[in-house]
C-alpha cells in the first residue's frame, strides 16, 4: 500500500519534471511573438496622462486574460478531436506573422503618404480622453487576441501527441507566463520616464548620480520602445520561418547549408513579402472596382 502511494508521488514528480522542461521549450518557441506583443503593448500603453497609464494597462491585461480563457478551451478541443487543425492554424498563423513582419519592413522603406496627426492628451477634454482610452484598449485587446492565438497554437504544437492533461498544464503555464511576463515588463517600461522625473526632482545638485540616472531613463524610453519594435519585427520573421520549415515538408531541406536561424529568417521574409504583395494587389483591385463602380 505504501509502495503504491509513493509510486503515485513518483509519477507526479516525473510528470511535473516533463511539464517544466516542455514549458521552457514552449516559452522559447513563443519568444518571438512575446517580443512583438511586448513592443505593441508598450507603444499602446504610452501617450496617456501619467496617472492613467497603469489603469489603461490593467484594463488591457484583464482583456488579455479573457482572450486566453476563450482561446485555450478551443485549442484543447482541436488538439483532442482534430490535431490536423492545430497544424493548419499554426501555418496560417505563421503566414500572418510573416505578413506583419514584412509589412513593417515594407512600411519602413515605403512609408505611407499620409502622416499621422498627433494629438496631445492635455489638449483633450475629459470625455475625449476617456474615448481615446477606450479606443486604444479595444485595439490593444484585439491585437492581443491574435497574438494570443499564435502563442497558444505554437505552445500546443510543441506538445502534440502527448496526453491531453499534459497539454493543458504546459500550454496553460505558457499562457499565464506570457500574460504576466509581458504586461509586467510593459508596466515597468511605461513608468520609466515617470521614475526618471522623480529622480531628477529629488536631486538638489546640478550634477548628481540620481539626476544622471533620471535623465537617462527619461531619454531611454522612446529608444527602448523603438528597439523593441525592431527586435519584435525580426522575431516575427524568425518564428514564422521556423513554423514553415518544421511543418511544411517541402521546406525541410530548403537552404540547409545556411545556419538554421538565418534560414528561418529568409523563409519568413520571403513568405511575408509574398503575402504583402498579394494583399496590396487585392487592395488595388478593390480600389479600382470602387472607383469604376
Amino acid at each position: 500500500m505504501a509502495s503504491g502511494f509513493f509510486a503515485i508521488f513518483d509519477d507526479i514528480a516525473v510528470l511535473m519534471d516533463d511539464v517544466v522542461v516542455m514549458s521552457k521549450i514552449s516559452t522559447k518557441k513563443t519568444a518571438g511573438i512575446l517580443g512583438d506583443d511586448l513592443a505593441v503593448n508598450a507603444e499602446k500603453a504610452t501617450g496617456f496622462v501619467s496617472s492613467r497609464e497603469l489603469p489603461v494597462l490593467w484594463a488591457i491585461t484583464k482583456g488579455s486574460f479573457l482572450n486566453k480563457l476563450i482561446i485555450l478551451p478551443i485549442a484543447f478541443l482541436l488538439s483532442a478531436f482534430a490535431p490536423w487543425a492545430v497544424t493548419l492554424a499554426l501555418i496560417l498563423g505563421g503566414v500572418y506573422l510573416a505578413f506583419e513582419g514584412a509589412e513593417k519592413i515594407y512600411g519602413f522603406f515605403v512609408p505611407h503618404e499620409h502622416a499621422k496627426v498627433e494629438v496631445k492628451p492635455e489638449n483633450l477634454s475629459k470625455e475625449a480622453i476617456l474615448k481615446t482610452e477606450k479606443s486604444k484598449i479595444k485595439s490593444a485587446i484585439l491585437t492581443d487576441f491574435i497574438l494570443s492565438v499564435e502563442i497558444v497554437i505554437i505552445a500546443l504544437g510543441t506538445v502534440l501527441g502527448r496526453p491531453i492533461l499534459f497539454q493543458i498544464i504546459v500550454v496553460s503555464i505558457v499562457a499565464i507566463i506570457a500574460t504576466v511576463g509581458v504586461y509586467g515588463i510593459v508596466a515597468l517600461i511605461v513608468r520609466m520616464d515617470d521614475f526618471g522625473f522623480r529622480l531628477v526632482r529629488m536631486s538638489r545638485k546640478e550634477k548628481s548620480v540620481s539626476k544622471f540616472i533620471g535623465n537617462f531613463l527619461i531619454n531611454a524610453l522612446p529608444v527602448v520602445i523603438k528597439s523593441l519594435a525592431v527586435i519584435g519585427t525580426i522575431a516575427l520573421l524568425l518564428v514564422s520561418g521556423g513554423i514553415f520549415v518544421h511543418n511544411i515538408e517541402f521546406l525541410h531541406h530548403f537552404l540547409e547549408v545556411l545556419p538554421s536561424i538565418l534560414r528561418d529568417f529568409i523563409v519568413g521574409l520571403l513568405v511575408g513579402l509574398i503575402s504583402v504583395f498579394v494583399v496590396k494587389a487585392f487592395k488595388s483591385v478593390f480600389k479600382r472596382k470602387g472607383k469604376n463602380g
